[in-house]
């Protein structure tokens, strides 16, 4: 019997850089749910939240760093090391993200919910799901990707590969194994595929429009196909500073989703936009000089605010740069301030700002929702 009536649940997993998170934001950018149970296992112990007090009880106030939050490097020493210290911190981890997952899933809008976890076989969220997914990647690729976005070394990649388990195993017990080869564009069409097998939906349609007394807005969700359009926007409307080809555009659809700010038919600005952690970060907005106004600036925040409160973000953060971050009323009528990351209070809202905000920009904070799903007690 399906755990969630009118839902189907997909649950993803894959060895380390084999692109599971990539075919995540995909099926998010298609149209599912998503959540990342690692991060929210991640969120389960900082400061304040419900795993706080149990693990410095279970291991002891050594294991906090000089702002009293737990030193994932210091913990992640001790149980990596040690298999019944990391029993006992799964005991009190997974029940957490078990409830959170379980209250995420039940309030999404979406009918297609996917769970990312790299312990996702091992783990009791495996019975929850309809179908298992598997991300699998030739071992050069897993180097590749970890030497390039980690900066590791060859030997310290091919260490971190060969410490996990053999990806043969996971691979036969999948419903849908995604092959990543590391061709973003290869990648898509499997997605695409496997997509089409459990949803009729297809692509999004334009999301929304807005008449005005200088012509029709609309705001379009970009898809792969808009790649040229997006790195021409991007590269133009930054002055050259944040140069995008095609396969930049390509590479980035696996971290964000971009939406198109259209004006007649003419592609007047951007947002690049990206939801970890239930946190909605902008960290790309641009609109054509000429129209970078009021109006143009609110249609596209209402949009990408919109989408947010679709994926039951806590928050929301938008960096921008130059003209965009003085336009002060439409700022206020929207409901945001300028803050400070260390203002925030809640520190997965913090560690999101502080690692996505951009040199030059300023920080534009909105509370979408005041009940959280890793409530304090």
């Amino acid at each position: 019997m399906n755990k969630f009536p009118g839902k189907y649940v997909i649950g993803l997993t894959g060895n380390i850089a084999t692109g599971k998170s990539v075919v995540r934001r995909m099926l998010e950018h298609l149209g599912a749910y998503t959540i990342d149970a690692d991060s929210l296992a991640h969120r389960a112990i900082a400061k304040g939240a419900p795993g706080y007090a149990p693990v410095l009880d279970t291991f002891g106030k050594w294991i906090l760093d000089s702002q009293g939050q737990i030193d994932r490097q210091k913990i992640g020493g001790l149980v990596f090391r040690d298999p019944e210290a990391m029993s006992r911190l799964e005991a009190i981890v997974h029940p957490i993200v078990g409830g959170a997952v379980e209250l995420l899933v039940r309030r999404a809008k979406q009918k297609v919910v996917v769970v990312e976890a790299i312990k996702l076989l091992e783990s009791e969220l495996r019975a929850k799901c309809d179908s298992i997914w598997v991300a699998y990647a030739p071992e050069d690729v897993q180097i590749e990707r970890l030497t390039r976005k980690r900066n590791l070394t060859r030997e310290e990649a091919i260490m971190r590969i060969h410490s996990q388990g053999l990806q043969s195993d996971k691979v036969d017990q999948a419903n849908t194994v995604i092959r990543n080869t590391g061709s973003y564009e290869e990648l898509w069409k499997q997605v695409n595929t496997a997509w089409k097998g459990i949803s009729s939906t297809g692509q999004r349609a334009p999301v929304t429009r807005q008449k005005g007394a200088d012509g029709e807005l609309s705001v379009h969700r970009g898809v792969p196909r808009d790649s040229e359009i997006i790195s021409s926007l991007v590269t133009r409307l930054s002055n050259g500073e944040k140069s995008m080809t095609r396969a930049d555009v390509m590479e980035a659809f696996g971290d964000k989703a971009f939406l198109l700010l259209v004006r007649g038919n003419k592609e007047i600005g951007l947002s690049g936009w990206q939801v970890e952690n239930l946190v909605a970060r902008t960290t790309d907005i641009f609109i054509e000089p000429e129209f970078a106004n009021e109006r143009s600036l609110a249609t596209i925040l209402k949009e990408v605010e919109k989408a947010s409160q679709d994926l039951q973000c806590e928050v929301s953060l938008v960096f921008p740069l130059g003209d965009l971050a003085g336009l002060d009323a439409v700022w206020k009528d929207l409901g945001y301030e300028k803050r400070a990351p260390d203002s925030l209070g809640v520190q997965a809202w913090q560690d999101a700002a502080r690692e996505s905000m951009p040199a030059g920009s300023v920080l534009m904070f909105k509370q979408l929702r005041s009940d959280r799903v890793l409530r304090p007690i």
